[in-house]
């Protein structure tokens, strides 16, 4: 239940004048405690089967939970089989989840055996700051243990240092869970902590919804754009590069052109500028947009420059330390600062594909979604604050238009507000409230779902996140309108209003796709391959029935190619029907095939993705029927109608 707005047991009192809302277990709260609960079963079990392994954390993800364990050795398939079946009869034996509130020192006492719960008892307060989801374990107002106890003894059967809150009894787990897999990580998520063993599980309230998520993850193994990327020769991680650095094969180039292209254009038309900047910075640049401070772990190692040593080696000039850029904005700063600027100018709309690089960790990396280099489609405007609400305005439409463009069209919308802690935040109360309700109308006005999210704004402006589901409903994070009076602060910006005098403007930082990479991937797997004509590799391959009938379709194919579109004719020594599930595996829209009666009749087939056929199109009206496809954007698997 939610008492005053908190979440709590089912055992917390109450009196009559706090205000108590349910939690269902269906419900995203619900989810969580389901998962938790099972994260504690989890590791009961692990610990009745292993006792000397040691506990980590436990915590509910997306679509499951985790325990991190250090056991003496890995865990094996056949240990995983062993634990769930242990954790099942935990779930029957029905045991109680108790909380109890200890002192620092009685927490010492009871965990003196368990290292990692003693240093998290150590960050105390600061917890929900944590990088690894700590505040499961101590990030509320005091200090808890909760026991798993037997219902019919009142024996504590296992303890853990825990936030809470759970379910009221393990019963209610129910047998709508699984366990998935194992893998490393370190503790804390840092390299220079210990290396420890994860495992990973699902929870959900019936069999039913487990299995319906298992499908889920099924399909999505088959829609893998890891899997994909290689089946279709898109693109590589080559080991000699380095991990999380990527290279584009020709026709993953090609798509990825074709997104840059249309972008490029619709940005143009919407009055935005395109600019390019360096790949590298001197150390001044960062220290002064404050990123050398407050990201300097997520930014790649100094390259030292320039320095000259004499004959014994010392240093007769110093040199200069560069970075390679996490971020475009402060590049695009200084071009807005290269000269004075007035009123008349702004709004002014930079637009860059710019590569950036971050020092991810190598555990995090995961195929084009989260590399190490990648190329965000990054632009940065320059308004008055009384452009702000209408800009923001144009930006939203811009932007759910551009991914509408690409297919996507379930979309829902963040705001991330300032909270009451006004230590955390920076700016005037005047600034906070003009720029979060410009963009809480923007949002409202977009008509779409808009979930209000206090404390989780950056600390010097609101934002406003753009999350779309795909075609396995899951959720991506894509774009954001970020409103920032910070850095034209630090960078001392400014513009002559029409009254003649100075005045700083707001930027907006404003990514599209996020990182072109990351964009790719989700929609690589959006159409598990199958992309629409405008956007796939090879648009048309003409198939001959015979040898004889390739130099037909060579005239059709060359027509083809004067109106832009990217066609072939496959005069392999293959078989027809070979052909036919060559390219159909290789995810091609549109197949002509052409044998004599086409011929005879200026005429050819179509065969589609799903293996339906049009047969007997007129030339001119195919060629037509492609050019419209592309320019529509249409996504064609099966036949057009006549």
């Amino acid at each position: 239940m939610r008492v005053n707005g908190e979440l709590r047991d089912l055992a917390a009192d109450v009196t009559t004048s706090d205000t108590v809302e349910p939690v269902t277990i269906d419900s995203p709260d619900g989810l969580n405690i389901l998962r938790h609960s099972a994260a504690h079963v989890l590791a009961q079990a692990v610990q009745r089967l292993n006792p000397e392994a040691t506990l980590g954390i436990g915590p509910p993800i997306v679509d499951g939970f985790y325990y991190d364990f250090d056991p003496a050795q890995p865990f094996t398939p056949e240990d995983l089989k062993a634990i769930s079946s242990e954790m099942q009869k935990i779930v029957k034996q029905g045991q109680r989840f108790v909380r109890r509130v200890v002192t620092e020192e009685q927490a010492r006492a009871e965990l003196a055996g368990e290292p990692y719960k003693l240093e998290l008892i150590g960050l105390k307060g600061g917890a929900d700051q944590g990088k690894e989801n700590e505040g499961v374990e101590v990030g509320g107002a005091e200090l808890t243990i909760y026991d798993n106890v037997d219902p019919k003894t009142g024996e504590v059967q296992w303890k853990d240092l825990c936030r809470g809150p759970h379910l009221p009894s393990t019963r209610l787990i129910g047998n709508g869970w699984a366990l998935t897999r194992a893998a490393g990580a370190y503790w804390r998520g840092s390299e220079k902590n210990p290396m420890l063993q994860r495992i990973y599980g699902t929870a959900w309230p019936t069999k039913d919804e487990l299995r319906e998520y298992q499908t889920r993850l099924e399909e999505a193994a088959k829609r893998d754009h890891r899997k994909l990327g290689v089946e279709l020769d898109l693109f590589s991680f080559p080991e000699e590069i380095g991990s999380g650095l990527s290279v584009w094969h020709p026709k993953g180039s090609i798509i990825r052109g074709e997104m840059e292209q249309h972008a490029r254009k619709r940005h143009i038309e919407g009055g935005y500028t395109y600019v390019y900047t360096p790949h590298i910075s001197k150390d001044e640049l960062f220290l002064r947009s404050n990123h050398l401070v407050t990201y300097r772990e997520g930014m790649f190692p100094p390259i030292r420059m320039d320095e000259v040593l004499d004959d014994d080696g010392h240093v007769v000039k110093q040199g200069q330390d560069y970075y390679l850029k996490p971020m475009n904005c402060p590049m695009h700063i200084l071009i807005y600062k290269e000269r004075a600027r007035s009123y008349r100018e702004l709004p002014m709309r930079l637009a860059e594909n710019g590569t950036v690089y971050r020092n991810e960790l190598s555990g995090a990396l995961h195929g084009l979604t989260r590399v190490r280099g990648f190329t965000q489609d990054d632009s940065h405007l320059f308004v008055t604050s009384e452009q702000l609400e209408s800009e923001a305005t144009r930006v939203l439409e811009f932007v759910i238009s551009m991914l509408r463009d690409f297919g996507l069209e379930d979309f829902e919308l963040e705001l991330s507000m300032r909270d009451d802690e006004k230590s955390k935040w920076i700016g005037s109360d005047e600034f906070w409230d003009y720029s979060t309700n410009a963009l809480r109308n923007v949002a409202r006005a977009s008509g779409l779902k808009l979930t209000e999210i206090p404390g989780e704004a950056a600390f010097y402006g609101p934002k406003i996140d753009l999350k779309t589901r795909d075609a396995l409903g899951r959720t991506w994070q894509l774009s954001t309108v970020q409103v920032d009076p910070n850095l034209p602060e630090r960078f001392d910006l400014e513009y002559t209003g029409a009254d003649g005098e100075k005045h700083r403007p707001i930027m907006i930082h404003r990514a599209l796709f996020g990182s072109i990479e990351r964009f790719f991937a989700i929609l690589l797997e959006h159409y598990a391959g199958a992309f629409p004509v405008w956007l796939s590799p090879v648009q048309v391959v003409g198939i001959p029935v015979a040898e004889q009938y390739g130099e037909y379709l060579d005239g059709i194919v060359a027509e083809l190619r004067t109106r832009g579109v990217r066609a072939e004719v496959d005069h392999s020594d293959d078989r027809m029907p070979k052909k036919i599930r060559t390219h159909t595996k290789a995810k091609v829209p549109l197949q002509l095939i052409a044998g004599e009666e086409d011929r005879s009749s200026g005429a050819v087939s179509f065969r589609f993705r799903d293996g339906t056929q049009l047969n007997g199109v007129p030339v001119p009206e195919a060629i037509e029927r492609i050019a419209r496809a592309i320019e529509t954007r249409e996504q064609v698997n099966t036949a057009w109608e006549r």
